[in-house]
């Protein structure tokens, strides 16, 4: 399989640690300061007369509504392991690369993704949600599409065209590409630039024609090394991002956010990195813990804890972001909140898709447990319950109710017991009343609201007596005039209710 190479660029990766582009303001005028001088401004502040390199006094002079920003190396080198860590869902081939670039080796993801451009697409997406914006090419050399990605930025600092994608497949196409490309492009050439240009040697193609001696002489063996592997003569070696044992990842709000449903975008963000985790490490997740920051300091307040069960371990973003904005929709915050912080605390390997020509049952199974979790998210655990038939004969306590959450938990064989039925089992009503009721007694036969005729024999149930509570029943299945049936039972033994009745109606069949 050839090699196929996927480039990212992050231009104004200097800015949007500060405010993802789904929050800067259109109109608003934002610029980075790195030593009291612009190394990265917005469209706003480019378009009011903001250079490179401009010192503060002149912007501000300049654009007085400006916003500053004062440049964060940590905080952009952060930002990078976030977004490589959302690109593990696509490929395993992850690597960090100079001026804030990612190379991606996805050749043996196209078949899985359907093709590059529904890949390139996916892989917008997924910067889109993280408020990130990038130059992205796709070359068969790492290094060609380094170069691709990086070539709307010569003579400027700000992206200008962030949707354009540059797609070549073949190697042939590529080296007549990067023949066009200027060689202000080449970090290694930028101390000979001058030299280069007084010699009319502008472009990769013109630095190729020269003589390897001569170049490698006056302007050292990396640039042609570089030159090298970007036309795909020479062997490219990567290393690969190191994935953690364990997810947990942390964002910092640009304000004090007083609604849980205003977070969803940051919480999506975080999201997107769990996505490309658990692709990474083949699992499934099945309890996320979701933290709200609040206070910190002298008036600090303990976080808002939100923790997410799920029915069935799942592991694909819409599904779990459906969770998340439910669960956010339902909470009231008691203070503002400063900072996000998600965790997958429970995981387990994921399940194998099944390939085979028609589906299963299980699909179906799957769908009833995303409805489950959509349920509970909306309710609470403890408003979504489930039968847990108990091993005993007397209909009142042969069954509870328990949360769906915590019945996953239970013996499967108990929850088997609500389906399963023998050949010899009597029949059971739909409609089990709460408590039974006494019926009266007409002409010798039991009555309620009409006589009763009694259809079947006697059921007769004895137990309790370990526990003290001697339960001593005969059931018999009765029809009133209507053709409506009902499940009742005469007392044995003598023992007969405070109003001296003894046949009791207990429940209603459908």
């Amino acid at each position: 399989m050839k090699p196929l190479w996927i480039a990212l660029h992050l231009p104004l990766l200097q800015l949007e640690v500060f405010r993802p582009n789904w929050r800067i303001n259109p109109d608003g005028t934002e610029v980075v300061l790195e030593q009291n001088r612009i190394s990265c401004a917005s469209s706003s502040a480019l378009a009011g007369g903001a250079q490179h390199a401009m010192k503060k006094a002149s912007v501000q002079m300049l654009l007085p509504e400006v916003i500053l920003y004062t440049r964060q190396p940590i905080l952009e080198q952060r930002c990078l392991e976030q977004v490589a860590m959302a690109l593990l869902q696509y490929t395993p081939q992850v690597t960090y690369t100079t001026h804030n670039c990612l190379l991606m080796e996805v050749g043996a993801s196209l078949r899985l993704f359907g093709g590059i451009r529904r890949l390139c697409h996916l892989i917008r997406h997924s910067m889109r949600v993280m408020g990130i914006s990038i130059s992205l090419s796709c070359a068969p050399t790492a290094m060609g599409a380094w170069l691709l990605a990086r070539s709307e930025m010569i003579g400027s600092f700000h992206l200008q065209k962030t949707h354009r994608l540059k797609r070549i497949l073949k190697l042939e196409k590529l080296r007549q590409r990067l023949n066009q490309l200027p060689v202000a492009l080449l970090p290694e050439a930028q101390e000979r630039l001058e030299w280069l240009r007084g010699i009319a040697c502008n472009t990769l193609g013109a630095l190729q024609a020269l003589p390897r001696a001569g170049l490698k002489r006056r302007c050292g063996v990396q640039i042609l090394d570089l030159m090298d592997r970007a036309y795909g003569k020479q062997t490219e070696l990567f290393e690969c991002i190191n994935v953690p044992p364990q997810f947990q990842s942390r964002t910092e709000l640009p304000g004090r956010i007083e609604h849980a449903e205003m977070i969803l975008a940051f919480i999506h963000s975080l999201l997107m990195q769990l996505m490309g985790w658990l692709a990474a490490k083949q699992l499934a997740v099945s309890q996320i813990d979701l933290y709200l920051e609040h206070e910190r300091g002298r008036q600090a307040i303990a976080p808002t804890h939100l923790n997410i069960k799920l029915a069935e371990p799942a592991w694909r973003e819409d599904h779990l972001l459906r969770l998340l904005k439910e669960r956010l929709a339902i909470t009231q915050l008691h203070a503002p909140v400063i900072a996000v912080k998600l965790a997958a605390s429970q995981v387990q390997i994921r399940q194998v898709m099944n390939a085979t020509l028609f589906p299963e049952p299980k699909a179906y199974a799957e769908d009833h447990h995303r409805l489950l979790e959509l349920l509970i998210a909306r309710l609470g655990d403890d408003q979504v319950l489930q039968a847990l038939p108990q091993e005993d004969h007397r209909p009142e306590v042969a069954n509870t109710w328990i949360s769906v959450v915590h019945a996953q938990k239970k013996n499967a064989t108990k929850l088997h017991l609500l389906s399963t039925e023998t050949p010899n089992q009597a029949a059971r009503p739909v409609w089990l009343f709460e408590k039974a009721q006494p019926l009266a007694i007409r002409h010798h036969r039991p009555y309620y609201d009409a006589p009763l005729k009694l259809l079947s024999g006697a059921e007769r149930i004895e137990a309790g007596w370990w526990n003290g509570q001697l339960v001593t029943r005969d059931y018999f299945i009765a029809e009133n005039p209507s053709h409506i049936r009902y499940w009742i039972y005469r007392e044995r033994l003598g023992e007969q209710a405070e109003d001296g009745a003894s046949w009791f109606v207990h429940g209603l069949f459908g």
